[in-house]
């Protein structure tokens, strides 16, 4: 008996492409993201409504548990209710667990930073949040993959990029437009505070190690600790009357993009021109290259 011939290389079917990145620790709880999510609803919600079709959001590396793409979802329908979020996940067993809970406007997807939509590269959503990603990452990686997310946005889409601690009391994240970062927002729940500089530890990825003498990122957090304690006589009144006293006065100093109804929030927001890196800075090209590796 003559055996089959084996099928031609080129007639074989091709395997999925592998994702992009790596696997992130994958710890998630309940309201993590919630000082992030209301920024993002308050600041971004005009953009989802003007979407001529419904908006797509994607939330990056959700983690071991879908809690927070559920939220997202949740939160972002208050700004525009056709909002649909999908969750993207690296680890296919992550994405396994996540699929009980797809619902109307919210699915699961196994991939990486190429982002991975249905319709292909004609869907671009309007919102990528990647919280928690890039922590585990090299410095010097994070432009790339800035970049690489940027080129996928659609026109007025948002990167909103960053870190938290365990239970979302103190978060720090950059926000991006296609064209490159544009603001560093920092947010805590103000009863948990003793001075601003707490917030040093959650910086992202591409300020994290800038926190040293003679760039601006600590430059900003001293001026800040120096405003927070003149502001100490308004403790009496609460945190939150010290915070917004202490906001103002910076203020005097820093190009801060908002006002007080987000400082209430325990949030200021700050231009990245002001915090870049001093020394090889990291910025987004949207239309630079970016490797496999993150």
């Amino acid at each position: 008996m003559v055996p089959p011939v084996p099928p031609s290389r080129s007639s074989r079917p091709s395997s999925p492409p592998r994702p992009v990145g790596t696997v992130t620790r994958g710890t998630t709880h309940q309201n993590r993201l919630r000082r992030m999510d209301r920024w993002i609803t308050a600041v971004h919600g005009p953009a989802l409504r003007r979407s001529a079709s419904a908006p797509v959001v994607v939330d990056l590396g959700y983690g071991a548990a879908p809690w927070t793409a559920v939220e997202l979802l949740r939160r972002l329908r208050t700004a525009d209710p056709r909002t649909e979020v999908v969750g993207i996940e690296i680890e296919p067993a992550r994405v396994a667990a996540a699929l009980p809970y797809e619902r109307d406007g919210l699915r699961f997807r196994h991939g990486g930073f190429e982002l991975p939509l249905e319709g292909g590269d004609g869907v671009r959503p309007v919102l990528v949040r990647a919280a928690n990603v890039l922590r585990q990452y090299e410095e010097g990686e994070v432009a790339a993959v800035w970049a690489r997310l940027c080129a996928r946005l659609a026109p007025g889409g948002l990167l909103v990029e960053g870190t938290c601690d365990e239970i979302g009391r103190r978060h720090v994240w950059v926000a991006l437009g296609p064209e490159g970062p544009r603001t560093v927002t920092f947010a805590t729940r103000l009863g948990s505070l003793d001075r601003p500089s707490d917030l040093a530890e959650r910086l992202p990825k591409a300020l994290i190690h800038r926190n040293v003498p003679g760039e601006p990122v600590h430059a900003f957090l001293r001026d800040f600790d120096r405003a927070w304690a003149a502001a100490a006589p308004y403790a009496s009144l609460g945190a939150r009357q010290r915070w917004v006293r202490a906001v103002r006065e910076l203020a005097a100093g820093w190009p801060l993009v908002d006002d007080a109804r987000r400082w209430r929030q325990g949030e200021v927001t700050v231009e990245w021109a002001a915090l870049a890196p001093r020394c090889g800075a990291t910025a987004a090209r949207p239309n630079s290259g970016a490797d496999n590796r993150m």
